[in-house]
């Protein structure tokens, strides 16, 4: 698949990924890419996300593909079973936080989003991970990624993958949608 071929809805999460952030600059790079856009991104609430995100793909009259990053790739896990069925053809996971790691979870982030979902996605997925995210350990990525069904991608030592730890462009993500995107 082809991104002129697809709807590429961006899906962020807790501050709503500023102007530098990888997902605003592929949202202004890729032509089908617009944003799912929540009511607050500050104070999350996990029902009123979900709502809003299977809401942004309701309408569809060609195949999605979601790009999430941080509490947007829980929210999707979250939405899951609500999403099967839809034209969601895949999802590209960057970066999830655990939640059901206190120490690990940002305080803004309701606790309502905890347990952190577990059922398999009812679509193929990609699932990026840092080795040094502050946001969750490493090994629960892969525990996430196998729960999901994602494919898991090891990004080293990469932060949370946001403006911070110095991804604003990251070419080498969009070379892994890409090869999402090729499977689909």
């Amino acid at each position: 698949m082809r991104t002129f071929e697809c709807d590429i809805l961006i899906v962020p999460g807790l501050g709503n990924s500023g102007p530098d952030h990888w997902q605003t600059r592929w949202e202004r790079q890729l032509s089908t890419a617009r944003r799912v856009r929540q009511a607050d991104y500050e104070r999350p609430r996990p029902q009123p996300w979900i709502e809003t995100l299977v809401r942004a793909v309701a309408p569809a009259q060609r195949p999605v593909v979601l790009v999430a990053h941080s509490l947007g790739v829980v929210t999707i896990a979250a939405a899951a079973e609500r999403l099967a069925g839809t034209r969601v053809a895949g999802a590209f996971l960057v970066t999830p936080p655990d939640l059901d790691d206190e120490s690990r979870r940002p305080p803004a982030i309701d606790p309502g989003f905890a347990p952190m979902p577990r059922a398999p996605l009812p679509f193929p997925s990609v699932l990026v991970a840092s080795r040094t995210d502050p946001y969750c350990a490493y090994e629960r990525a892969e525990d996430f990624a196998f729960a999901w069904g994602s494919a898991l991608v090891d990004a080293g030592d990469a932060g949370h993958l946001n403006t911070e730890s110095g991804h604003g462009p990251w070419p080498e993500g969009l070379m892994r949608f890409a090869g999402l995107l090729r499977q689909l």
